[in-house]
C-alpha cells in the first residue's frame, strides 16, 4: 500500500551553532529541552520527545519541508548529501521547531503517540561555503523531514 500525504510544512529556520531541533510542543513534558545534549557532528539525534540536527553551516537560516504520512513514504533516494533515521514520541500530536529558541511554525502530526522520522539534506557543502565567506546564508542548505506513525 502507498502511504498518503497527510500534510505538509513549509518552514524557515534559525540555525545558530550549526544547530536545530524538533521538540514536543509541550516543553514541560520535554526532559532535556533543546539545545542541551545537542551532539557536535552528529547529522540527526534522538532524545526523549526531541530529536536535533547538525547542520553543516554555522549561523543560517536553513529550508525546511516537514511531511506527514499515514505510512512509510516511498524511500526517494535522490541527491541528498546526508539521510538518517529516528524514532520520535509527541504527547500532544505538535512539534515545536527550535533554532535560536523556539520557531513560530509547528508540525501538525494529528495525533500523539509514536513516531518515525527520516531526515534528509542538501546544500550541505554550499551552506558552509557561504556561511564561512559570506557569514550568513538564506535557504542554501535545505531539509525534508518526513514522519509517519510507528508501526507496532
Amino acid at each position: 500500500m502507498v502511504a498518503s500525504l497527510l500534510r505538509q510544512h513549509e518552514l524557515d529556520v534559525r540555525v545558530e551553532f550549526r544547530g536545530f531541533g524538533f521538540q514536543e510542543s509541550d516543553d514541560a513534558l520535554v526532559p532535556v529541552p533543546f539545545p542541551d545534549d545537542l551532539q557536535w557532528g552528529v547529522f540527526l539525534q534522538g532524545h526523549v520527545r526531541r530529536f536535533d540536527l547538525f547542520s553543516a553551516g554555522h549561523t543560517h537560516t536553513a529550508s525546511v519541508t516537514a511531511r506527514v504520512w499515514d505510512g512509510e513514504p516511498e524511500d526517494d533516494a535522490g541527491e541528498w548529501e546526508e539521510q538518517a533515521e529516528v524514532d520520535f514520541e509527541s504527547v500532544s500530536g505538535e512539534v515545536a521547531v527550535w533554532g535560536s529558541g523556539r520557531g513560530e511554525g509547528l508540525v501538525r502530526l494529528g495525533r500523539g503517540g509514536m513516531w518515525r522520522v527520516r531526515a534528509r539534506c542538501k546544500g550541505r557543502a554550499e551552506v558552509e561555503r557561504v556561511t564561512r565567506s559570506e557569514g550568513t546564508a538564506w535557504g542554501v542548505e535545505r531539509y525534508v523531514i518526513d514522519f509517519w506513525p510507528k508501526a507496532g
